[in-house]
């Protein structure tokens, strides 16, 4: 036990050793500043030769291949060569909620209990986790920031990833509330001769269908008595969970299910029927079986982890890969996620670049990493293209965003501030080519 903790205490200075307190949020962008000479990909199918963008106060003003730049003193990015994208969604993630996995103190994604709708993600929000500048460095400007949970885990909101407390990062507040559905599905047995443990009898075992079904019953329980509840203007007394789903009526939140069979998302659609909700499918492995019933519906898809097995044994094996085409074909609304526990969200990208080799166009893939997750979150009128009126959230690549080899970003904005792209993995790799003699070290300052 001593070693453990001997282990731990000595990471988390190596951790605090190395931070990069350095890497402060940008100042807000003032004047007009240009960005010329690109290839832009708009990120509604569009791609724009030799374009120009230009930003104002933050803002998108113009963009096209005809824009006049003004001689003389003028703020001009020039991008020839290079691609330029509208900054990155990470539709679901826990991005400052959990810093190191494995340490218990550096999590805060959770709550105790089962019916948590009034726990806000966004409260917890850690603006100077390190796990944010390396999603910057590969083009991701904002993330959804999402609670976990047994059952109704809570509220997420949408940051911009360049701020100094979870105040400024708040891009949309409260937006949706996450319900993880039971598996609806008996576990097998473990232990000797498929036992629990031993070869003696064992005690009955609980009917995890019987049971999921009850929690799901449990649940219209709590919206039908939700929504009676905001029905009658003067209340007594002011129930917190209540107040907690109020936007899922009035279509100001969405509701967010968490499934990924078939079964799952079947049951999740009584919910539509019976409600009238805005409901987005998160995990949805196996939603190319339910596209038509989902289009029909009008509801969203997360692919959360496109870069997995497929989840029944007689899929296809490449099936988590071409779900997407499957989507897009049957005209569903759909983002991709990075919810591997390694990547922290990192290879978003490079999970849209798959389904491009699988079924999608590259700008498809990339409207499912861009607009079509600003639009699952409700903040397209603000960010997810590079179109007139939007916030200036850009990145500029010297090769293709979506594929790993050649994807370099070389310069990002969020609102129109030119950002530290400086992070972690960047600070260690330095630090050891100039300890090893890798590279000539740098010299000045």
């Amino acid at each position: 036990m001593k070693k453990l903790i001997l282990f731990v205490t000595a990471f988390t200075a190596l951790i605090d050793s190395y931070s990069q307190e350095t890497v402060l949020p940008a100042k807000p962008q003032k004047g007009t500043m240009y960005i010329t000479n690109a290839t832009i990909h708009v990120g509604n199918g569009k791609v724009i030769e030799n374009g120009t963008i230009k930003i104002k106060d933050g803002k998108i003003e113009e963009v096209g291949a005809n824009i006049t730049v003004p001689a003389g003193d003028a703020n001009v990015v020039d991008a020839k060569g290079k691609q330029v994208y509208p900054g990155l969604v990470l539709p679901t993630s826990t991005l400052g909620l959990v810093e190191i996995n494995a340490v218990r103190a550096t999590q805060d994604s959770r709550e105790i209990g089962e019916m948590n709708p009034n726990v806000r993600a966004l409260v917890a929000y850690n603006t100077d986790s390190k796990v944010i500048n390396t999603l910057r460095s590969n083009g991701i400007l904002l993330a959804n920031v999402v609670p976990q949970g047994s059952f109704v885990a809570g509220s997420s909101s949408v940051v911009q990833l360049d701020a100094w407390n979870w105040e400024d990062a708040a891009y949309k507040t409260d937006a949706g509330i996450h319900v993880y559905f039971p598996t609806l599905m008996p576990r097998p047995a473990f232990g000797r001769f498929g036992g629990g443990g031993g070869a003696g009898p064992q005690a009955p075992q609980p009917d995890p269908v019987k049971e999921g079904l009850e929690k799901i019953e449990g649940l219209k329980t709590f919206f039908k008595e939700a929504k009676a509840y905001h029905a009658d203007a003067n209340h007594e007394e002011t129930n917190l969970k209540f107040e907690a789903v109020k936007g899922l009526f009035n279509k100001t939140q969405k509701l967010y299910i968490h499934a990924s069979t078939s079964k799952q998302i079947l049951v999740a659609l009584d919910f539509v029927k019976e409600f009238g909700l805005d409901m987005v499918i998160v995990g949805g492995s196996e939603s190319y079986q339910l596209a038509d019933l989902l289009k029909k519906h009008n509801v969203s898809v997360i692919l959360q982890q496109p870069h997995s097995l497929p989840t029944a044994e007689d899929d296809d094996v490449d099936q988590p890969y071409k779900t997407a085409a499957a989507l897009q074909k049957a005209g569903v609304l759909f983002a991709i996620s990075d919810d591997d526990a390694q990547t922290r969200g990192r290879n978003l990208p490079f999970n849209a670049g798959t389904a491009a080799a699988y079924g999608l166009t590259k700008e498809e893939a990339l409207a499912a990493i861009s607009l079509n997750a600003a639009k699952i979150m409700g903040v397209a009128d603000k960010t997810g293209s590079i179109e007139v009126g939007k916030d200036a959230n850009i990145i500029v690549s010297d090769g293709d965003i979506l594929d790993m080899r050649t994807s370099n970003v070389t310069a990002a904005f969020i609102q129109g501030r030119k950002i530290d792209l400086t992070d972690k993995h960047k600070l260690l790799n330095d630090r050891f080519e100039q300890k090893y003699d890798l590279k000539p070290v740098k010299k000045g300052f």
